[in-house]
């Protein structure tokens, strides 16, 4: 078992190779590769061990404190935190980890920043696996913000592009706008509490006496300090996890290389905000029970992952790129996991989160190994044929997509959409996370189709396509093994063995029988029916012969079409609104900072020299004129006085003589007058 005071290493060991790497020489490539490796293949076998002993007590919480620093009687503690949660996400942070990095040796074989990628790989599974194991939400937050930086290198690594370098910015500043709301909140719950540790012997912001204060805390308005400081942490994991409105920067962020976008897909960045919001999850929920409360925080978290979940299906159907595809998916996915923490099913957000990881891990590499054979051409409009000539890619992802639409019994998607799906008919609150749910089926089950058709059927179109074939093996394993668990990690949480529910709760769940639900897991798998009907119906009964023909939704509704292609002018209702308002309030800022408080900088620096030039007039003409006068008439004075002094003794006798003489005739005349 590894101790909790030992859970540093898991983090420790890709930051060791990633500092390492970024100091080897620019032209060393086998060095920081093998490092990668090593490092994050110690840090599964780190994890695998840690997640044995979370298991064996998994109701405990162990912790490691410790104090960082003391601030006059304030004492800022970090600590690591070893419980089933967060041991099950290192475990499968580091196992796509593992296989993404394996694959990438390939995919990226002739760059010549070969050994850069894999030093910024490194840093980013090292400040995810950080954040997993953190125990202070003040750690987690650093560990948040690397996670940051290591993407918006990774997403800008081809820097010369203008789209790489413009998408880093983009998902940089973004992202930094939730994680304002993150930082607000960690400040206001130090304040109320004293403390950022999650589990503290009871002292914990996690524990009852904690919750409870912050419940009983009451605001104008009706709403509670543990409502605000929710929201506020939500308001993080919304950037960091694409939810709406902050969902701009994901589908953009495809402009990095493939792995890259398999790593934030899959298994690092977005996760992050799901698993924030499901490790506060007792925060979020401490209003529940508080009928004052205007808006309770899960129920924001319910509607913004409802909105989220049919915002990116709807936007996934009209794009042409694969990639694009795949990351408005994962936008809809995210949210099916947000909807399910606002409905009070934390476990099964956790559950989709780790076969979504699985499956997202596979469609991605799955699309990397497409392009990777078509001469990066990856445009399905101008694929198609790859079936017969990438034909175990080919199989892969169509488990994948098997998976990700959630056909019934044999996919992992299948169970964990099917518990979301649950969780939302039961909320009381309202129908609309139930809803969004079920249109999402049946949509992701459409766009997937077409993406299948489009891309793996018909005769090829475009001249990569014609000359793809089948990836090398180091690309074809990471598919073989992700494929597998694409279809075995379901098991792990079906109604009829609750293992996962048990053991992220702590507490013994009952086995369901396969009858249960059995009403709306044949409703959901209608739809998921109807979904690949009709993607097949218009795209793979009769597949494009050219890549320049019209798309058969935009021959139905154009209109329609033409602005889910844009993607509904989000971009550009934002550089209207927020990007004015910001280019305008720089433009101010230069304003106040040219004439204003430059103005004030200079008058100050105008008086300043002005009391500089009366100061010297008062002192070398007044005080040293007048001091240096004085010193010269003292001083020949002086010398005058010192003409005397001769030192010869008769000479003195001689003058106090005459001296007595002179004195003797002066008081002669003064009697004889």
């Amino acid at each position: 078992m590894l101790p909790a005071s030992q859970l540093w290493l898991i983090p420790a060991l890709p930051l060791v190779a990633a500092a390492i790497g970024a100091a080897a020489p620019r032209t060393a490539r086998r060095l920081p590769v093998f490092l990668a490796l090593a490092a994050i293949t110690g840090s599964l076998l780190l994890s695998v061990v840690a997640l044995v002993g979370a298991l064996a007590a998994p109701a405990a919480k162990l912790t490691a404190n410790f104090t960082w620093f003391v601030a006059g009687s304030t004492a800022v503690r970090l600590g690591w935190l070893l419980d089933p949660l967060g041991a099950l996400m290192s475990v499968m942070v580091c196992a796509v980890s593992v296989l993404v990095f394996i694959f990438s040796i390939a995919y990226l074989r002739a760059d010549p920043r070969l050994g850069r990628f894999f030093t910024c790989l490194s840093l980013f599974v090292a400040a995810m696996l950080g954040l997993l194991v953190a125990n202070s939400l003040l750690l987690l937050l650093l560990c948040w913000e690397l996670v940051g930086l290591a993407s918006y290198l990774l997403i800008g690594f081809w820097f010369d592009r203008p789209s790489a370098a413009a998408a880093a910015k983009k998902a940089f500043v973004i992202t930094r706008l939730g994680d304002l709301g993150f930082l607000l909140g960690l400040l206001w719950l130090f304040q109320a509490t004293g403390s950022s540790l999650f589990y503290d012997g009871g002292a914990g912001v996690l524990e009852a006496g904690a919750l409870e204060r912050l419940a009983a805390t009451v605001l104008p308005g009706g709403w509670t300090a543990a409502t605000g400081i929710g929201l506020l942490l939500f308001a993080g994991a919304v950037g960091k996890s694409g939810q709406f409105p902050l969902h701009v920067w994901l589908p953009d962020a495809m402009e990095g290389p493939t792995p890259v976008s398999a790593l934030i897909h899959a298994a690092t960045m977005v996760a992050a905000g799901v698993f924030l919001v499901a490790r506060v999850f007792p925060l979020m929920a401490a209003d529940q029970g508080l009928a004052a409360v205007p808006v309770h925080a899960l129920t924001a978290v319910a509607v913004v992952g409802s909105i989220t979940a049919l915002l990116g299906a709807v936007l996934a159907v009209a794009q042409t790129d694969m990639k694009r595809v795949l990351a408005y998916s994962t936008v809809s996915q995210l949210g099916y996991m947000m909807l399910a923490v606002g409905v009070g099913a934390w476990v099964a957000a956790v559950f989709h989160l780790i076969t979504h990881a699985c499956f997202k891990a596979l469609l991605f590499l799955g699309s990397g190994s497409v392009i990777h054979a078509a001469h990066h051409e990856q445009d399905s409009r101008r694929l198609g044929g790859l079936a017969g000539r990438m034909r175990f890619t080919y199989v892969t992802f169509l488990l994948g997509t098997g998976a990700l639409v959630g056909l019934p019994l044999v996919f992992s998607g299948f169970w964990s959409k099917e518990a979301i799906l649950h969780a939302a008919e039961l909320w009381p609150v309202s129908h609309l996370p139930f809803v969004a749910g079920l249109t999402g089926v049946v949509l992701t089950a459409f766009y997937m189709t077409r993406l299948v058709c489009e891309t793996f059927l018909g005769r090829p179109r475009g001249e990569g396509a014609e000359h793809a074939h089948e990836s090398p093996r180091v690309m074809t394993l990471p598919l073989a093994v992700l494929a597998v668990a694409s279809v075995a990690a379901g098991w792990i949480g079906t109604p009829a063995w609750p293992w996962l529910q048990s053991r992220l709760t702590g507490a013994p769940v009952a086995a369901q029988a396969w009858s249960d639900g059995l009403g709306l897991m044949l409703f959901s798998t209608v739809l998921v029916g109807v979904g690949i009907a009709a993607g097949w119906w218009m795209y793979g009964r009769r597949p494009r012969v050219d890549a320049r023909a019209l798309d058969p939704l935009a021959q139905r509704w154009p209109r329609v079409f033409a602005a889910l292609a844009a993607r509904l002018w989000f971009d550009e209702l934002y550089a209207a609104t927020l990007g004015r308002l910001l280019r305008g309030a720089a433009a101010l800022a230069a304003w106040l900072e040219r004439w204003v408080w430059g103005g004030v900088v200079g008058l100050t620096g105008r008086v300043a020299e002005t009391t500089g030039e009366v100061n010297r007039a008062i002192d070398e003409d007044g005080l040293n004129t007048g001091f240096d006068r004085a010193s010269d008439g003292l001083r020949r004075t002086a010398q005058q006085y010192s003409r005397a002094q001769t030192g010869d003794v008769q000479g003195y006798l001689r003058a106090v003589v005459v001296g007595l003489a002179v004195l003797a005739l002066l008081l002669i005349w003064g009697g004889v007058r």
